[in-house]
C-alpha cells in the first residue's frame, strides 16, 4: 500500500502557506528569524523563529499553539471541504506533535497545560472526529507522527488523516536551553568550525495523508516512502556521539522504504548547529551515505521548532520535491569540510532529487527519520 501527502499548510518564520515559504526558503531568507529580548535573564538575547503571523492572531486565539494550527489548517481548508464532501467526520484522523503545547499559558495559569490541545483544538475547531492523538516525544515529535498516521490509513480505520506538528513559544523552554548552554547568542551556525548552539523557533505544518490508491492523479505529488524510528537512551540531553541511533533510524526508515542510500538526492540534516548534534549526525550520514549526498541544514531559517520541526522540515522537503529543482540551501558559509565533505547546497542551486529523507533527533535519544519521494 502506498501513502501521498497531498495538501499542505505551513506557518513559520519562513512565512505562512507554501507560496511564501517556497520563496524565502530558496531565497535564503532568515529574515524571519528575531531577537528573542527580554526572556533570559541579565538581559542576554538569542535569535528565535517567530511565526510569520500578527499579533492580532495570536491575541484572537485561546492559545498561542492554537493560532499557529488555525493559521495551518485555514490553508487546507478547501482541501477538507472536499473531504468531508466525501467522507464523515469519523473517516477523517489526526496525528500531531508537540512540545510545548501550552506551556506558554501554563506560566501565568498552572491549569492550562496540555499536551494533547493540538489534537483537541483539531477536533473542536476543524471538526476531526475520527482517531486522533498527539506525540511528544521532543524534537523528534513529529517526525514519528508520520508512522502512526500511516498504519491508521494502513488498518482500514481513516480515509484521511491530518499529520504534522505545532509548537509556540514559551519562556520556560527558551530559559531551559539557556540554562543547558545550549543557545547561541548569535545566528546558529551548523556544519561550522566556530557552531556554538542553537536558535529556538515556533511554527506548524499539517499535511493531508491519504492511500494513493484514492487520490486523483494529475501532476507531481509526493508520497510517503518510509519511516525509520529508534531510541539509543544514551543520556537526557546529549547525544550518543557515535550516531549509533541516528544511523539505525536512518537505514531504518531505507528499509522501510526498501530503497538503497543511493537512492536518496537529498537529507535535509537535524542540524542543530551545536558541537555535539553535527559531529554525530555527520558521521552517521557518512556511515549510511558516504560523501556524495547533498545535505543542508534549514534551521538558520527557521529556528529549532522542537516538536514541530519534524513536520516543518519534512515540509520543506515536500516544496523541493513538488517544485521539482533547487534543494533547500544551507545559508551558513563557509562549511566546516572535515566535518561536512558531502555536497552542501548554496542559495540558488538548481540541483535535482526525487526522493528525499529528513532526520529529527530528541533529548533521551529518540530517533526519526521521514523518507519522501516525488511522484509524476
Amino acid at each position: 500500500m502506498q501513502f501521498t501527502l497531498t495538501d499542505l499548510g505551513i506557518v513559520s518564520a519562513l512565512g505562512c502557506g507554501v507560496a511564501e515559504t517556497e520563496k524565502r526558503l530558496f531565497a535564503g531568507d532568515a529574515s524571519g528569524m528575531r531577537t528573542c529580548a527580554g526572556t533570559l535573564p541579565n538581559g542576554e538575547t538569542t535569535p528565535f523563529g517567530y511565526a510569520d503571523l500578527p499579533a492580532s492572531a495570536f491575541a484572537a486565539a485561546p492559545t498561542r499553539v492554537a493560532a499557529l494550527l488555525d493559521a495551518a489548517l485555514a490553508q487546507l481548508e478547501p482541501a477538507l471541504a472536499r473531504l468531508r464532501e466525501r467522507m464523515p467526520s469519523a473517516r477523517i484522523g489526526a496525528v500531531v506533535g508537540t512540545s510545548n503545547s501550552t506551556m506558554e499559558e501554563f506560566t501565568s495559569d498552572p491549569t492550562r497545560i496540555d499536551m494533547a490541545y493540538p489534537a483537541e483544538r483539531l477536533r473542536d475547531k476543524w471538526g476531526v472526529g475520527g482517531p486522533q492523538w498527539v506525540v511528544s516525544t521532543a524534537c523528534s515529535s513529529s517526525g514519528k507522527v508520520f508512522a502512526g498516521a500511516r498504519k491508521l490509513l494502513e488498518t482500514g480505520l481513516c480515509d484521511a488523516v491530518l499529520v504534522g506538528g505545532a509548537d509556540a513559544f514559551t519562556r520556560v523552554v527558551v530559559n531551559g536551553f539557556f540554562a543547558l548552554e545550549a543557545l547561541s547568542p548569535r545566528p546558529t551556525r551548523p556544519l561550522a568550525a566556530d557552531r556554538d548552539g542553537i536558535n529556538l523557533g515556533e511554527g506548524a505544518a499539517v499535511f493531508v495523508m491519504r492511500r494513493a490508491e484514492d487520490v486523483p492523479r494529475g501532476g507531481p505529488s509526493v508520497a510517503l516512502l518510509g519511516v525509520g524510528e529508534s531510541s539509543d537512551a544514551h543520556h537526557l540531553t546529549a547525544p550518543d556521539p557515535e550516531g549509533r541511533g541516528a544511523e539505525a533510524a536512518m537505514r531504518a526508515a531505507l528499509a522501510d522504504a526498501k530503497l538503497p542510500p543511493s537512492a536518496v538526492g537529498y537529507v535535509n540534516l537535524h542540524g542543530t548547529g551545536t558541537v555535539y548534534n553535527d559531529a554525530m549526525e555527520c558521521a552517521a550520514v557518512r556511515r549510511v551515505f558516504g560523501d556524495g549526498v547533498p545535505c543542508s541544514s534549514t534551521k538558520p531559517l527557521t529556528g529549532h521548532a522542537l516538536g514541530a520541526a519534524g513536520a516543518i522540515e519534512a515540509a520543506l522537503c515536500w516544496i523541493a520535491l513538488r517544485r521539482g529543482r533547487g534543494l533547500p540551501p544551507h545559508v551558513v558559509r563557509p562549511v566546516d569540510r572535515a566535518l561536512a565533505p558531502f555536497p552542501v547546497p548554496e542559495v540558488g542551486n538548481d540541483a535535482v532529487a526525487s526522493v528525499a529523507l529528513s532526520n529529527s533527533f530528541a533529548f533521551g535519544g529518540s530517533n526519526a527519520c521521514v523518507v519522501l519521494g516525488r511522484n509524476r
